[in-house]
């Protein structure tokens, strides 16, 4: 059997595009986890500078 294969011009491209609303939990993810690194950064630096 032979598979009949189309150009890709003259297929059907869908793309799913999503809703920015569905995004924000991401966004504040993001944040938190970022604010938990930059704290983090911060405690250990204060740190390093009282050792000396």
């Amino acid at each position: 059997m032979e598979n009949p294969q189309t150009p890709l011009s003259q297929q059907e491209v869908k793309v799913k595009s999503e809703d920015p609303q569905s995004l924000k939990g991401t966004l504040v993810s993001v944040g938190i986890l970022g604010g938990f690194i930059v704290i983090s950064w911060v405690a250990v630096f204060i740190l390093f500078i009282n050792r000396f």
